[in-house]
């Protein structure tokens, strides 16, 4: 590995692509093959970790070419059954288990974990659910799963609970869509926090967001960019981007080039040369240490230059470029990801 600072990543969707190619894409981990991450990837990019995303799809399959239109507006999916999403959760669990056991990854509770896994030569792996469809309003599932190593949180994903409504995505368009958290939503919120979980609101609508804030919660969103630039429900308005600074949170570029580009397109080109300037535009309002990277790798469409996780120096230099220092870049590939965990977490 070079001596370019290392990369803890916010989220990916790594357990889902090895779910829908298991058992041959389990296997292929170690040597690499399709997809975003993989060792041989990770290791020729400095990519030393970060928050390993459990998601649940709906039924059919969610089309990226949509997001390929001058406007589009994708419908909320149908609701999912608790028992169907308890089911799949627990089988991307187990692979994200099985990888550890062959050595791949270690599971991380605790930032000393994280900075063990890295000591040791081995993926620093948080276990973090997109969308909380598998936890009914007695929160048993989520007492199970935090005690199997559960550390991070989406209350949902982009669409309808019964814990609140997952921002659709539409473009352009603002994510002040549908009503805020309901009382469920509220008591997860409550739970999580008491088990100093982090709590993702990447998907969250714009209502459940500031719910969120009333709560006195520090507001993280793992992986979204600056609606100012591209004008995408999913993306965070100047004053959000304020809140997650003031509440000591933390925002995750995302790499997906619907959310980098203005014309807000799943298009490989022309994205790279937006992403410094989301960072910039993010740290004037969240604040230096509040800004870090969230590469949806596995979820989405990134940079041609980028193409995956071997390709982070690509963006190493697009940092460089657009003028940041050696310090910001640092805090901005790990630091700042290290120190949120460690303000929820403790040491």
């Amino acid at each position: 590995m070079s001596s370019d600072p290392i990369i803890f990543d916010g989220h990916n969707d790594a357990l889902f692509r090895l779910w829908r190619g298991r058992p041959e894409a389990i296997d292929h981990f170690h040597q690499g093959g399709p997809g975003h991450i993989d060792l041989p990837k990770a290791l020729k990019g400095g990519f030393a970790g970060g928050l390993f995303a459990i998601f649940v799809p709906g039924e059919g399959k969610f089309d990226l070419a949509a997001l390929q239109a001058e406007t589009y507006d994708i419908p909320h999916p149908p609701e999912l059954k608790e028992a169907d999403a308890l089911k799949v959760v627990l089988e991307q669990a187990a692979i994200f288990l099985e990888l550890e056991s062959r050595g791949h990854l270690r599971m991380c509770r605790s930032v000393s974990d994280i900075r063990a896994a890295m000591d040791n030569g081995k993926l620093a792996a948080v276990l973090h659910m997109e969308g909380a469809e598998a936890i009914g309003p007695d929160l048993a599932a989520l007492e199970v799963l935090y005690a199997a190593g559960l550390r991070s949180i989406g209350p949902v994903w982009s669409r309808e609970t019964i814990f609140g409504t997952g921002v659709p995505f539409r473009y352009p368009s603002d994510g002040d869509i549908g009503p805020g958290l309901t009382e469920d939503g509220r008591h997860l919120i409550r739970r999580a926090t008491e088990l100093r979980m982090v709590i993702d609101l990447s998907h969250l609508n714009e209502k459940g967001f500031w719910d969120v804030a009333d709560m006195g919660v520090p507001l993280v969103a793992t992986h979204s960019n600056a609606h100012a630039i591209t004008p995408l429900s999913r993306n965070l308005t100047d004053r959000q981007l304020k809140a997650i600074g003031e509440t000591g949170g933390l925002v995750g570029l995302n790499f997906a080039t619907a959310f980098l580009r203005p014309d807000g397109q799943m298009r490989p080109e022309g994205a790279l040369e937006w992403m410094p300037r989301h960072l910039a535009h993010m740290i004037e309002h969240a604040g230096e240490a509040h800004v870090a990277l969230g590469s949806d790798f596995d979820g989405g469409i990134v940079p041609t230059e980028i193409a995956d996780a071997g390709g982070l120096g690509v963006l190493r230099q697009a940092m460089r470029d657009h003028g940041f220092s050696d310090a910001l870049i640092e805090r901005i590939c790990w630091r700042n990801w290290f120190e949120m965990l460690e303000r929820t977490w403790g040491a």
